[in-house]
């Protein structure tokens, strides 16, 4: 008999957020025969929270198992109290984690690190990256399973030749630095005037209005859509050739995966666990932290030598295949059962 789960994380679909992992795994381990209950959609945080404690409580003797979706900023507490709760009513739970701030926290909050981390079943890392950074803190009960995609959604697109078209898909906050992504439109718009850039993605904590300012003031052209359901991008995709990614902070985004699956060239900076998901020059490109002049460097490279780029978009696809959820779910069901 397949497990009983209880999935904790944030379920919204405001539009001040982009929709999370959760929303995609419990439909998939529904598919699988998974009994799976999800909390929590209430935008307000205390709501949240207490929705997410009511469950635990409410359905103890329903549920085989927990899992926790746990990030390094303020959801760590949620978690932190889901975890705690679950062992109040002797309840198994499974941290799942994500983030490239989760290090962090591991070192600013080490002994509720260890509470949470330490009690699981077993941590989930969709990385090697965070794998390896909680074996060196000690927690032993650490697997990898990677994010899935349905690459299936994602079809790919064979490029031949790259055009200085853009296209940039995260939420627009600062750890995330947007405003990159426009100075190196900005310095491609002085040898290519036809160069472009698409930003999907919803406002968080208002660097959309600065980077719609900077746009503006050098004239630039860029094209904000807002939040988008992932088919809609994925749609979109086909009309550029270049997938960049700004981050400051990273682990291992599935918009990344995504864009591999649709045959865009990935450009992205190195950070967090960005060097463990692309192999440099293998299957997309790395570049240092908030260096646009690099950045735009080797966009400019690909597009002088497109067959090399092209041989990067079919490397980057063969990667993607790998995070396919029919690959990955034997892994999970292992896990579980």
């Amino acid at each position: 008999m397949k497990k009983r789960i209880l999935y904790i994380g944030n379920d919204l679909q405001v539009n001040s957020f982009t929709v999370t992992y959760i929303s995609f795994f419990s439909k998939m381990l529904r598919k699988e025969g998974y009994k799976v209950k999800t909390a929590s959609t209430r935008n307000n945080k205390a709501l949240r929270l207490a929705e997410m404690l009511g469950l635990i409580a409410k359905h103890k003797s329903t549920t085989d198992i927990v899992l926790i979706d746990t990030y390094g900023a303020m959801n760590f507490y949620y978690a932190y109290l889901v975890g705690k709760t679950c062992e109040l009513f002797g309840l198994e739970y499974i941290p799942i984690l994500h983030g490239g701030n989760l290090p962090e926290r591991l070192e600013n909050s080490k002994k509720l690190s260890q509470t949470l981390f330490g009690n699981s079943r077993v941590n989930i890392a969709p990385s090697k990256f965070l794998y390896d950074i909680f074996q060196e803190h000690g927690f032993k009960n650490t697997q990898i399973i990677p994010n899935a995609i349905r690459t299936d959604k994602y079809p790919f697109r064979k490029r031949t030749e790259f055009r200085p078209k853009l296209l940039w898909v995260r939420r627009f906050q600062k750890r995330y630095n947007p405003l990159m992504a426009l100075k190196v439109l900005q310095i491609l718009q002085q040898s290519y005037p036809n160069a472009s850039l698409c930003m999907v993605g919803p406002e968080k904590d208002g660097t959309m209005a600065s980077s719609k300012k900077f746009a503006k003031k050098y004239d630039l052209d860029v094209r904000f859509t807002g939040k988008l359901k992932k088919k809609h991008w994925a749609a979109l995709s086909a009309n550029y050739d270049f997938f960049i990614n700004t981050t400051s902070v990273d682990n291992t985004p599935i918009s990344v995966i995504e864009a591999m699956s649709l045959g865009l060239a990935i450009v992205s900076t190195d950070v967090g666990g960005m060097p463990a998901l692309i192999r440099n020059r293998h299957d997309g490109i790395l570049v240092p932290e908030e260096d646009e002049k690099a950045m735009a460097e080797e966009i400019i490279r690909i597009m002088k030598n497109p067959e090399k780029g092209e041989k990067i978009c079919l490397n980057a696809k063969a990667k993607a295949d790998q995070f396919d959820w029919d690959l990955v779910k034997e892994k999970w069901n292992r896990v579980l059962n």
